[in-house]
């Protein structure tokens, strides 16, 4: 990390924007307002730009429209934290970033959710589809506790719940699709039973691929979809039986939990969704698929266009 921080992008805040408008503007400025490229001309004020068209004649920046709008942090300290967000496998906290860039907490804890929204993928091809092994792991998880007004003490049919009974209720559910050798997507929904598990696999798991999840009932009408469905008993100690197995997926969740525990460990469940595109996005940016860390750094920084996120919603 020490030696990527000599860049002289991560030196100052000029620095900083000379190099994002390069990234961003590789053919000359384009108005985040029209759209024209190249037609614009340099206001007195750094770094602003005026578009020439007739019909425009708005003012713009090289962040206008994206995560960093109207962000009063410097530049360089914004691409800094892009890396260091990128280059760690489970994660910075935001209090680790208000004391390395010398923040105040809450613009820290701001600027990573921000950033979180930029490695958030937008629409994807379905998993499993042309160019990929083909094969599927599909597989759920727990993490952290529902909000309180979301809890319950009975289940749902209506008997209650054991004193000191352990499973996944008052739980938040996350599902999790890996694409052997190649991606990840994973899901905060409401609750893992068979209507939401199936429609999240019919919208992003190609037809013609083979699907590996365990015996759960949730899966049970998978083959309605897939070409192929095959399951390993963890109950009776079958973890793998040839190549059908749901390591991989669940090689995901380790990463993921122990990021969450052990890196920030305190999340609401609304913000749940961002810290899922953050493991996403590392898994999907991983070495092993050719990326290194300025590549993944890059990826996510490519990301910021249209994304902006505010503090509160405007009235």
């Amino acid at each position: 990390m020490s030696n990527a921080f000599v860049a002289p992008h991560f030196a100052t805040h000029e620095a900083a924007r000379a190099w994002l408008e390069s990234l961003r503007w590789p053919d000359g400025p384009i108005c985040s307002h029209c759209g024209t490229i190249n037609h614009a001309y340099r206001t007195k004020k750094p770094g602003w730009y005026r578009c020439a068209e007739k019909e425009c004649r708005k003012d713009f920046t090289v962040t206008t429209g994206t995560v960093m709008e109207r962000s009063h942090i410097p530049l360089n300290k914004w691409l800094m934290a892009f890396y260091m967000l990128n280059s760690s496998k489970k994660g910075v906290s935001a209090h680790q970033l208000h004391r390395a860039l010398g923040l105040d907490y809450k613009s820290a804890w701001f600027m990573c959710h921000r950033i979180r929204e930029a490695m958030r993928a937008g629409k994807l091809d379905p998993l499993g589809g042309d160019g990929s092994s083909g094969v599927v792991e599909v597989d759920e998880t727990y993490y952290g506790p529902v909000d309180r007004a979301k809890r319950r003490d009975r289940r749902f049919d209506g008997a209650p719940f054991k004193t000191g009974q352990r499973g996944p209720a008052n739980k938040r559910p996350v599902v999790a699709l890996v694409e052997r050798g190649g991606n990840v997507r994973t899901f905060h929904v409401p609750v893992a039973d068979q209507a939401s598990v199936m429609k999240v696999i019919y919208e992003n798991v190609a037809r013609e691929s083979t699907l590996h999840t365990d015996e759960s009932r949730l899966y049970h009408w998978a083959t309605d979809h897939v070409a192929a469905h095959e399951t390993v008993k963890h109950s009776g100690g079958e973890y793998v039986r040839g190549d059908v197995h749901t390591n991989t997926v669940e090689n995901y969740f380790s990463v993921f939990k122990r990021g969450m525990r052990g890196v920030y460990q305190h999340c609401k469940e609304k913000h749940l969704h961002r810290y899922l595109a953050e493991f996403d996005h590392r898994y999907n940016h991983r070495i092993a698929l050719g990326y290194s860390d300025i590549d993944r750094t890059l990826a996510a920084i490519k990301g910021i266009e249209g994304k902006r996120l505010m503090y509160r919603q405007p009235d």
